[in-house]
């Protein structure tokens, strides 16, 4: 054994002789030379099943043991409760011997449990970014108490919290707990995903002047296994008759008998696949072995498909979303399969990730469920987008290793709001220049400026979320208290109005809309008749029925990355054979290569299809995309008879925009673009303050939480800073001339 395994406390290295653990892995060796030789925060990147919670925990265990904390020694901050539970249960074995408390701490603890902590705050404490907002608010003359001692701050998956509303809110929370403490507790971070190591670094650093060490994990799966094949989008000929079409049928061939996880994007789908595997399964007389897991499932059937996955030693099939995508203990998966392209690069390599551990190489596949493609279709409807994006997601991250940076927002607006109510809510008054002082010294929000920071103070007394007392000082007003008096308020993302799913009385899930009585549902893998509804209590009254459910494509939340596009169309005039594709995505790649080629697409970016309809293929993301649709409808949908004029724009974001036009010569239209695009237009210019709502919804899933507390003025600031991409469409205008 190394001298670093040595310097591990006695309770440690007795652990690691129990467990036969021939010696400490190499990322493991890394981390404990950092924390006991230096004073810097610690970046663990390696991949799953790589030993990183035992790379950060066994050194920093060991410091609290040769030197014990008077409070809460170890904060554990991750981004699900299932990742909590599941880390608790591998640390619990641990620290039992050495006397060292870990407890959870999130909304499904009991409280008697949380009683404990507050009476004795010690050891390790796992929790969620909600439950520490409602800390923060409502313990706040006992935050001293808890945390005067803090040594490190451990924040799983970090690659899942930076870029987004959830990670600005951990930021704001260790720089608000930070006036507690007494220490300066040093910051480790642990992801498998991470592109860019320096946005991490900057990330994980984040006010604070400690530097950053990165333990790079090497990559231990020198294969993986790849698939990808394309079927036609699956219909069903009756609900109840036996199942011909190629896309189920391979479906259940490619995951019966394995240990598998089937992701997709949405809950819909995930719903449905399991529900039609389900009746297949049935029809061809095998055992249900099937599951779901998304975050409308009620929390006792997640945690039966956890527990499943980790005990069953047989087949076992899983429905699932993002839920599945952290590190989640689920035992020995054999393979992985992806309907359509995944959210990002990052996520297909965490669901990759999934699959390949104990000594098992990854095996992901990929089905593209496309429409059919008649010779006789227009030209965008002959191009299969989503197997485009496929491939060229996985040639980025074959060729280059390169996954999507993190888009870190300007003006982050939603946190903006719940970060002023959280801290009025925490100190009950603060005076304007107190709050100021909190909120703008914060590094999420350097780029708000004070008279920014004012307008939305002033914006929020007129709303009565806040009220300013005779002593100029500001407290909660009554409209705010029904805002921060309701437990949602700590969750920075959307709620949905959920309507509740009821077999008898066993809740099965959550919706966001109702179904009609007498009409069929699928939520948890299962077909159900809705026998009722109760719109008072939001209750759906179901049964269950044994019935095939139509698979809706529903599209998904991604916000497609420039990069992505490009290589796309790189894919269809490189003259490259993937050795993953199958016979039918070889010979669709094949069929629209062709079709790209007699189209000239690799020559021209426009093109006239029937009629008056042009079609523009602009190859670029989601941002990109609608800044130029929203310069087109300002500038180039006039009233009156101008040739250049669009009169209705279509297409399919982001892959293609048709336009209608008066004048049909593409060149002349094109030409007309350039010239607006070129003739100085800013942000300003583009976006107006009566439609930035509408705006802003079309790169958002959902709008954001506390947009709609959140002045006009100010959503044109955040919308011109971070959703309007002028610089790129600039360049790009020229590339359609090629």
């Amino acid at each position: 054994m190394s001298n670093n395994f040595n310097r591990l406390a006695p309770f440690i290295r007795e652990h690691i002789y129990r467990n036969a653990w021939d010696s400490l892995n190499e990322i493991q060796e890394e981390a404990c030379r950092v924390i006991f030789d230096t004073d810097a925060h610690l970046l663990l990147s390696s991949g799953t099943a790589s030993g990183k919670t035992e790379a950060a925990l066994l050194p920093a265990l060991t410091a609290i043991v040769n030197e014990p904390s008077s409070t809460i020694a170890i904060l554990y901050i991750a981004p699900m409760k299932a990742l909590i539970n599941d880390q608790f249960y591998r640390l619990d074995e641990l620290l039992k011997e050495a006397e060292i408390p870990v407890n959870c701490w999130h909304g499904d603890i009991l409280q008697s449990k949380k009683n404990m902590v507050l009476r004795e705050p010690s050891g390790v404490l796992q929790i969620t970014p909600e439950s520490l907002e409602s800390m923060l608010i409502n313990r706040n003359r006992d935050l001293v108490r808890l945390f005067g001692d803090l040594r490190f701050v451990i924040i799983d998956e970090i690659h899942a919290f930076m870029g987004s509303d959830r990670g600005i809110q951990v930021l704001c929370q260790l720089e608000r707990l930070q006036k507690y403490i007494r220490t300066f507790p040093r910051r480790i971070g642990l992801s498998a995903t991470l592109g860019d190591y320096t946005e991490a670094e900057k990330w994980l650093a984040s006010n604070t002047k400690t530097p950053v060490i990165t333990v790079y994990g090497k990559n231990t799966h020198q294969r993986i296994k790849l698939s990808v094949e394309h079927n036609i989008q699956p219909v069903l000929e009756t609900d109840m008759s036996p199942f011909n079409d190629p896309a189920w049928l391979y479906l259940y061939d490619k995951s019966l008998g394995k240990r598998c996880i089937i992701f997709s994007n949405g809950r819909e789908t995930a719903d449905a696949v399991i529900t039609n595997l389900r009746y297949i399964s049935a029809i061809n007389g095998q055992p249900d072995i099937y599951h779901v897991h998304h975050g409308s499932i009620s929390g006792p059937l997640r945690e039966a498909a956890e527990t499943e996955m980790k005990e069953s030693e047989g087949p076992i099939v899983t429905g699932a979303t993002v839920t599945l995508e952290m590190g989640i203990d689920i035992g020995r998966l054999e393979r992985v399969i992806q309907i359509g392209p995944p959210i990002s690069i990052t996520s297909l390599v965490q669901r990759l990730g999934r699959s390949g551990r104990r000594g098992n190489v990854p095996e992901m596949l990929f089905t593209d469920w496309g429409f059919a493609m008649d010779k006789n279709s227009p030209l965008p409807n002959r191009l299969p987008w989503r197997l485009l994006q496929i491939i060229a997601m996985l040639q980025q991250y074959l060729e280059e290793r390169w996954m999507e940076p993190p888009r870190i927002l300007k003006y982050p607006l939603n946190m903006l709001y719940q970060q002023i109510m959280s801290c009025v809510s925490a100190s009950g008054e603060m005076s304007p220049q107190a709050l100021a002082a909190n909120i703008l010294s914060m590094k999420s929000f350097n780029n708000i400026s004070e008279d920014d920071f004012r307008d939305m103070i002033l914006h929020l007394i007129e709303l009565n979320h806040l009220q300013l007392t005779e002593e100029r000082g500001l407290i909660i007003g009554l409209e705010g208290e029904k805002i921060v008096n309701n437990y949602k308020f700590y969750a920075v993302f959307t709620e949905e109005e959920a309507w509740v799913v009821m077999d008898g009385s066993k809740k099965i899930g959550t919706v966001e809309d109702p179904v009609a009585p007498a009409h069929y549902m699928s939520i948890a893998g299962r077909c159900w008749l809705v026998t009722g509804l109760d719109y008072e209590k939001k209750l759906i009254f179901v049964e269950l029925t044994k019935r095939k459910i139509f698979l809706f494509w529903h599209g998904d939340r991604a916000i497609v990355h420039n990069r992505i596009l490009k290589r796309m169309k790189q894919v269809l005039f490189e003259d490259i054979d993937y050795p993953y594709l199958q016979e039918d995505a070889r010979e669709c790649l094949r069929k629209a290569r062709q079709t790209a080629r007699d189209a000239e697409l690799d020559k021209r970016s426009i093109v006239k299809l029937d009629g008056d309809t042009l079609c523009l293929f602009p190859w670029m993301g989601h941002i990109s995309y609608y800044t130029f649709l929203k310069i087109v409808r300002k500038y180039m949908m006039q009233t009156e008879n101008d040739d250049c004029c669009v009169k209705k724009i279509g297409g399919i974001r982001p892959y293609f925009i048709t336009f209608k036009t008066y004048n049909n010569d593409a060149e002349i239209i094109l030409e007309k673009i350039k010239s607006v695009i070129n003739s100085g237009l800013t942000p300003e210019k583009i976006t107006d303050e009566k439609d930035i709502r509408q705006l802003k919804k079309q790169f958002e899933y959902k709008e954001p939480k506390y947009d709609r507390f959140i002045n006009s003025s100010l959503l044109r600031k955040q919308v011109n800073e971070d959703y309007i991409d002028i610089d790129f469409l600039k360049t790009e205008i020229n590339n359609w001339f090629c």
